[in-house]
């Protein structure tokens, strides 16, 4: 039986202020997606004033690495120790990493603290997108998907203006603390709103499953996001002991009485296929994010600022998407709906493919804009199906799971593509790194000239085009896994 919860009817927790309870988790899950933009935006003005740009990436990758790691150990500990508990622990451990990066001093302390950040964040969107899963049904949950996705949308616009203007008018420190007062506020919304009682008996903590389950995500994580950076051997060593770990684990978890990964979760048939599609649509959307704005500005030669366009399409049209498909799957089906997302992204991959440089710059718009209505459709569907699959003590680890399989997906996406496209650049001109780099920044592109543009853009865009055959290939099996989903299921309609 997929669906295993008994009541359809009554959410697992009877909330008195359920709408005060709702606004705190969407200002918690504000905290890391306006952090991760708003970051971004001041980051080349806090590696330029602490002289490392030898570690630049170690910026971004530190806190990708830690949250990737600690969202499975959070979503389990939610179940057996409460929501509240776990989610102010995280999110005090986020806002202790977010000041002391505000002080750093050094680029390698401030990687440190980012790493810190990163532990702590992984608590706070997946048990805030548990928390709504317990005080809604999953006909409600449908209808309130749209709003976490707005969330994300208000966060790809405030952050960017934000981080510029707290850059150039007062100390980008102060890019860090802006989260401060919004992490406290939401600590105190839901210690002050949120009612829990968790049953008090003593747990069996998985302590061993715990460690081979850093060890082996962490390791996969780290090959995969610093492939480039580490070296072929290195990246072979960190793949066997993550595939070790893993495998350890896997049979460990079969004999632990409460396991800190429950197996039987994945054997569920509707959370390992929505998983797959999350992890094939965050690996599709990143040809977007990650690949795209290379395209338009190396290979057409559009300004920085239209790059930036395409992407703002793919952000609006995923809020809008988000509401429309939590409307459409309760008078359809959770098939139905994700189909439509998943055939959205099969379109976008295709059109990517497509591309010319002499397309004009709507075309990757447009690109980007169904990209965006694809996972509009995808993530919302995913996630009100798997929690309403599973059971109130596996609603935290459920979620978790969806919300690690989208950061993984991204990880290997932006991985996979990166490597393409530094492999088919240096195949087709070997050596021109350099070059490439003088291609992109608008101040220096023209003192390349006319013939090194034209044989530079034709060896990116030749490369790129072998990236985006791969996202078609992912989209599409993507698209296969969603059309694998039970027929009727819906919110409402719960299945045998």
């Amino acid at each position: 039986m997929d669906q295993t919860v008994a009541q359809q009817v009554r959410p697992a927790v009877i909330v008195p202020h359920r709408t005060v309870v709702f606004v705190a988790a969407l200002i918690a899950t504000f905290i890391p997606a306006v952090e991760s933009s708003i970051v971004a935006t001041a980051l080349p003005t806090i590696i330029g004033d602490l002289n490392g740009f030898e570690l630049f990436s170690w910026v971004f990758a530190a806190p990708l690495l830690t949250m990737a790691v600690t969202i499975p150990l959070y979503g389990r500990l939610a179940d057996l120790y409460g929501r509240k508990r776990v989610f102010f622990f995280g999110t005090s451990l986020f806002l202790v990493g977010t000041t002391l990066c505000g002080f750093a001093r050094s680029v390698e302390a401030l990687v440190l603290f980012r790493a810190l950040q990163g532990c702590g964040s992984g608590a706070i969107q997946p048990i805030s997108m548990t928390i709504i899963g317990d005080i809604y049904t999953p006909a409600e949950r449908a209808r309130v998907q749209g709003w976490t996705s707005a969330v994300f949308g208000l966060a790809a616009v405030v952050g960017p203006a934000l981080g510029a203007y707290l850059v150039q008018r007062v100390h980008w420190s102060v890019v860090f603390w802006v989260n401060l007062p919004i992490g406290l506020l939401a600590i105190a919304m839901f210690a002050t709103f949120l009612p829990e009682r968790v049953e008090r008996r003593k747990h069996r903590i998985d302590h061993l499953g715990g460690v081979l389950l850093v060890i082996g995500i962490g390791a996969l994580m780290l090959a995969l996001v610093q492939a480039k950076s580490l070296g072929a051997v290195r990246v072979g060593v960190l793949a066997t002991v993550g595939a070790a770990a893993l495998a350890m684990l896997f049979v460990h978890e079969r004999r632990a009485v409460e396991p800190m990964l429950p197996l039987g979760l994945w054997r569920r048939r509707v959370v390992a296929l929505c998983n797959l599609g999350g992890f094939g649509g965050s690996a599709t959307s990143m040809a977007v994010s990650a690949l795209l704005p290379t395209y338009v500005q190396g290979v057409m030669g559009q300004s920085p600022g239209i790059a930036g366009l395409v992407i703002a399409a793919q952000s609006v049209s995923w809020m809008f998407a988000a509401f429309a498909a939590g409307r459409l799957m309760i008078r359809t089906s959770y098939r139905l709906t994700a189909s439509i997302g998943g055939a959205s992204l099969v379109v976008a991959a295709a059109m990517l493919g497509m591309m010319t440089p002499q397309s004009p710059w709507l075309w990757p718009a447009a690109a980007g804009f169904i990209s965006g209505i694809g996972m509009g459709f995808c993530n919302t569907t995913y996630l009100v199906a798997i929690q309403a699959t599973v059971g109130f003590h596996e609603r935290g680890i459920g979620t978790g799971s969806q919300m690690f399989m989208r950061m993984l997906g991204m990880s290997v996406g932006a991985a996979a593509y990166g490597a393409i496209l530094n492999f088919g650049v240096d195949r087709l001109l070997p050596g021109s790194a350099a070059l490439v780099n003088r291609m992109l920044d608008p101040n220096t592109r023209a003192s390349l000239g006319i013939d090194n543009l034209a044989r530079l853009a034709d060896a990116v865009g030749a490369a790129a085009h072998g990236a985006f055959l791969l996202a078609v290939v992912i989209a599409i099996v993507t698209l296969i896994a969603t059309m694998a989903l039970p027929t009727r299921l819906s919110p409402v309609r719960p299945g045998p």
